[in-house]
């Protein structure tokens, strides 16, 4: 199934040397000095109120990042996640991609009970469902449906997770 993203051509130069066309500069200035302060700080409160206040992100309760996360710098209000999550270290969220001749948008939604593993990479326009795991070092370039173990890249199928957030 593919992302569900938005596509935007562009004409020129390649379209992350246009970024300032598709993103307002002091916004990209501030949202990454903010992003920056949260993927330092210990504290799981400060850094949600920074994404929930400041970023715009949705962020549900009692969900944790950990230390390194990297949300998208651009458009962090595109992201999404439940309660009770835990984003693994240096995971990285993307609601943007800049290519040559284009540039696409999607949202990332991140159910209840999610489990991601340390150094992920989430793509543009994914939905991850209800207890899923996502397996250390995968690449999420496709939907994961609710209580699925995954991992890899590709993404593939380990197993259904269930209750089994112990083997992740």
């Amino acid at each position: 199934m593919a992302r569900n993203v938005e596509r935007y051509k562009m004409e020129g130069a390649n379209a992350l040397w246009q970024v300032y066309k598709t993103v307002n500069r002091f916004k990209a200035v501030r949202n990454f000095m903010f992003i920056q302060i949260a993927r330092y700080c210990p504290s799981l409160p400060v850094k949600n109120a920074i994404y929930r206040r400041v970023l715009g992100m949705k962020v549900g309760h009692e969900t944790a990042f950990a230390l390194m996360v990297m949300v998208d710098v651009f458009f962090p209000e595109r992201i999404e996640i439940g309660d009770n999550c835990i984003v693994g270290y240096n995971t990285t969220i993307l609601t943007h991609e800049y290519l040559i001749g284009e540039y696409r948008l999607g949202n990332v939604k991140i159910g209840n009970s999610v489990l991601i593993g340390a150094n992920t990479t989430i793509l543009p326009g994914v939905t991850i469902g209800d207890g899923a795991v996502v397996a250390a070092g995968s690449v999420v370039h496709k939907d994961v449906p609710p209580g699925m173990f995954v991992g890899g890249n590709p993404l593939r199928e380990l197993r259904k997770s269930g209750q089994g957030h112990q083997d992740g």
